[in-house]
């Protein structure tokens, strides 16, 4: 059955490294992988197109795909914009639009990248964790939020809520996951101070008991940011809110050598999902081809294995990737003395032939 998938190249180096990731998607043809693609736009490139950061033709276009993939939004020619027009809020109202509230983001550390990493081998070797980001709730969405003058002097304010069923959703996939992997999973919160936080540490014990296989553990946010460099082959897999999620995964991504090197998922209630690298636009180098491609092709691999059940052809690309790495071929975000430098597209071709061997 031909799948269908809605490509949103988006800005900076988004249509760079899309472009290394379709390459991927089309060598696949060759194992007997049928889609088909359409392109749109959003961010910054929506606002350029249509006035807007997810225009209406690219909502509807991700609607009726069967999943996405996402480059990266954003870039200093849209800061002045009113904020509701900023590339950034594109993003934030597709996730909540297609109700995409479980984002997965693994921080695995391929062993040829440990030296790549700003810790100690040591500290990082065997590295292998999942962070399961709730995504459509907590303070990016919370109302009231603003900025208004009071007693004569300007205020900004922005409200952290979560529902009992936003908590308990986002727990049944994070056990779930936990389930598969090590049965250890640690509920990232910050209970102590923050009434949102109490409640979600409450619903997480409540599903808990529903995996009584599953470790539970509870660390503070500010304890688990020390913890993820401290000691982070700790952790199995990690649950945790909105922002603190945003926060601790991309710090997580500098324990595997580069944040260029993780993927995502963001996943609905019937595993439809968008996928697409945690890292930003970087339009410091946009149109250099130097850009890492590798956390979106690993992207295509994370869409193959979660939405579209084509859990062979997730190996092969995961297996493609180590093998590239296993040759030596670095992008600038992951070279060390001794290795081969490489640029973009050379990057996505190294993968298509060991893809292809």
């Amino acid at each position: 059955m031909t799948k269908k998938i809605a490509v949103l190249p988006g800005d900076g180096i988004g249509p760079e490294i899309v472009a290394e990731a379709l390459k991927v998607l089309h060598a696949l043809r060759g194992f007997g992988f049928k889609f088909e693609s359409e392109q749109a736009a959003i961010g910054g490139a929506g606002y350029d197109a249509a006035g807007d950061p997810l225009p209406e033709a690219t909502l509807r276009l991700a609607r009726q795909a069967d999943t996405v993939l996402l480059g990266a939004v954003g870039g200093p020619k849209y800061d002045t914009l009113p904020r509701d027009k900023r590339p950034e809020r594109g993003l934030l109202r597709i996730r909540k639009e297609l109700n995409l509230f479980a984002n997965l983001r693994p921080a695995l550390l391929y062993p040829e990248l440990a030296a790549a990493s700003t810790l100690k081998p040591e500290v990082v070797a065997g590295l292998d964790i999942m962070i399961v980001r709730e995504l459509t709730g907590d303070i990016y969405f919370g109302q009231p939020r603003g900025i208004e003058t009071r007693g004569g002097e300007r205020v900004g304010f922005n409200t952290m809520v979560y529902s009992e069923s936003e908590v308990r959703r986002v727990a049944h996939v994070a056990f779930g996951i936990a389930m598969k992997r090590r049965k250890q999973l640690c509920s990232v919160e910050k209970a102590n101070v923050l009434e949102c936080s109490e409640l979600w540490k409450e619903v997480v014990i409540e599903v808990s008991k529903e995996y009584p296989e599953v470790a539970l553990s509870h660390m503070y946010v500010d304890n688990a940011a020390m913890q993820l460099v401290r000691a982070p082959k700790q952790f199995d897999v990690i649950v945790t809110g909105n922002i603190f999620g945003d926060i601790l995964s991309d710090e997580a991504s500098m324990l595997t050598g580069s944040i260029g090197m993780l993927p995502s998922a963001s996943l609905d209630e019937q595993n439809k999902g968008m996928y697409e690298p945690i890292h930003g636009s970087a339009p410091d180098i946009a149109g250099k081809g130097s850009a890492n491609p590798l956390a979106t092709i690993l992207s295509v691999a994370m869409m193959l294995r979660y939405t579209l059940n084509e859990q062979a052809l997730a190996g092969r690309i995961d297996a493609a990737v180590q093998q590239v790495l296993a040759q030596g071929y670095r992008t600038g975000d992951i070279y060390t003395e001794g290795t081969k430098k490489v640029g973009t597209a050379e990057m996505g071709d190294a993968v298509v032939a060991a893809l292809c061997k």
